[in-house]
């Protein structure tokens, strides 16, 4: 009885919502009728001059139906308000945990990376948009610059971005020990000229193919693009990514290949003894692990990235520029 006596009032306000449209418009459509059968027959017409109060009230009832809609239109624009802000409350709560999951998803500092999570945070750090530096230290950049470039070529559009490439790489035009050959003679390490001349062609192949974005992402408002590529002579060990100041990523090239050296050009006679069945060793990065720091992760995060963006802007500054294609000759190659 207590529940059927406190919903009843509310049963007759739902009655009367529902029945109050319904009045209203069948009493206007009656004085609509009754004014206008006053026009044509005069009896009624003469009973209705002159009744002063039944215009009053007509004004009210009209009066009243606007108030009515307008107290309509203000409630709902009112819940319209309210129903937004707690759908933009609800996206804020859902951003919040989204990005909570995704730093607790990505490798702490000092964790193992793949190569895969290595692109998705440069991809990450180019959409943000703005300016984003990013830096490699590598062998030849094919397992940088290829998937790098497949993430410009699909960037929206932001006339503002402006994204930064430093690519440093090991200077080939000269002679170095590794990669090179095995000796079959002593097995020592030697130099291989007809690999280096390949690997300089695959780096130059690797610049021009990722300078060729600069014009792409001007023509699709994409944002502007620098391509850079500079040279040292040494031996491709260390494999050193670095987005931005806030993240860095390491390894090594710790996977080996002795094969025959197929880049050495063909002898017109038979093989000289020094020469004769030497191997060529080649270093393999597809696959290496790495090491992931952010300089959000505590004290030791924020050190490493601090000194590897250090060891790379030394070896920047003294590094020589890319040479040409053009460049390359057969004693230095």
């Amino acid at each position: 009885m207590a529940e059927r006596r406190t919903s009843l009032p509310g049963r007759m306000t739902a009655r009367w919502s529902r029945a109050e449209p319904a009045l209203t418009k069948g009493l206007l459509l009656a004085v609509f009728c009754v004014g206008l059968v006053a026009q044509f027959v005069r009896p009624v017409g003469d009973a209705l001059e002159g009744k002063t109060y039944i215009g009053g009230a007509l004004l009210s009832i009209v009066g009243y139906v606007l108030y009515a809609e307008v107290l309509r239109l203000n409630t709902a624009h009112d819940a319209q308000r309210e129903g937004t802000q707690a759908l933009q409350e609800a996206v804020r709560r859902l951003s919040d945990e989204v990005r909570e999951l995704t730093a607790r998803l990505r490798p702490q500092s000092g964790e193992d990376a793949t190569a895969d999570q290595l692109m998705e945070e440069c991809a990450q750090a180019i959409r943000r948009g703005g300016e984003v530096q990013l830096w490699g230290m590598c062998f030849t950049g094919e397992t940088f610059v290829e998937p790098l470039r497949r993430v410009l070529e699909d960037l929206p559009p932001d006339p503002s971005r402006t994204v930064s490439v430093r690519i440093l790489v090991p200077d080939f035009t000269r002679p170095i020990e590794v990669p090179g050959l095995v000796r079959d003679a002593d097995g020592k390490l030697a130099d291989a000229p007809g690999f280096r001349r390949y690997l300089v062609e695959k780096i130059t192949g690797y610049e021009r193919g990722l300078r060729t974005m600069r014009g792409r992402m001007a023509r699709k408002a994409q944002g502007t693009l620098s391509v850079e590529f500079r040279t040292v002579h040494m031996s491709p060990f260390l494999k050193l990514y670095i987005v931005g100041d806030e993240v860095v990523f390491e390894g090594i090239y710790d996977k080996l290949d002795v094969r025959p050296d197929e880049y050495r050009a063909p002898a017109p006679a038979p093989p000289r003894p020094e020469t004769g069945d030497d191997q060529l060793l080649d270093l393999i990065g597809h696959g290496s692990l790495l090491t992931r720091w952010s300089r959000y992760d505590g004290e030791p995060g924020r050190e490493v990235v601090a000194r590897r963006r250090a060891f790379f802007g030394t070896l920047w500054d003294a590094a020589a520029p890319l040479e040409p294609a053009s460049a390359r000759d057969g004693s230095g190659a």
